[in-house]
């Protein structure tokens, strides 16, 4: 019985299952939603359609919300913060300490395009990812054309990801010159 009312149609219509779950998992829905503000805050910057001043906001709201998110991901991840050298050294080892670092140093720099790719990139996917899991909520045959688009786009997470590294890579010496 509980078998299918778990599988069964959704309750509330087609989109009630979905709020459901949404519901159900408050922190993973708030990284969700602060990963599409940042995918949405680094189109802005890369492609400036509002002129050059505000892409230079959007570059700092981007980063913000990823450091927003990544803050979140540490907070799922660590147990209750303490003020320890132990705590420090399990936070300095999760990659989610690292991304909120990186937004801080960049966020109060000059705009560099090269240092909001893996900001954009890394929000794109797991947005993507988060969004099917909504989907399949939803229903198992909803919004057929966003579900091929992220099939499309979870097919290429790969290259996408080395494209991250290498980026990654070129940014080191980048910011190791814009110093002097």
């Amino acid at each position: 019985m509980a078998d299918s009312t778990q599988n069964g149609p959704m309750q509330g219509g087609a989109g009630g299952g979905a709020v459901q779950f949404l519901m159900a998992n408050k922190l993973d829905t708030a990284m969700w939603i602060s990963r599409l503000f940042t995918v949405y805050c680094s189109a802005l910057f890369v492609l400036p359609l509002l002129g050059l001043h505000e892409a230079a906001s959007f570059y700092q709201r981007a980063l913000l919300a990823n450091a927003l998110t990544s803050a979140l991901r540490l907070h799922q991840r660590l147990p209750h913060f303490q003020l320890s050298r132990a705590f420090l050294a399990q936070a300095l080892l999760e990659d989610s300490c690292h991304y909120l670092l990186y937004s801080l140093i960049f966020v109060n720099s000059y705009p560099v395009t090269m240092s909001i790719f893996p900001v954009l990139l890394f929000s794109l996917l797991h947005a993507a990812t988060y969004t099917m899991k909504v989907l399949d909520a939803r229903s198992s045959n909803s919004l057929p054309f966003l579900r091929n688009l992220l099939e499309k786009l979870n097919a290429n997470q790969q290259n996408i990801l080395k494209f991250i590294a290498c980026n990654e890579i070129f940014l080191m010496p980048a910011t190791v010159f814009m110093l002097f």
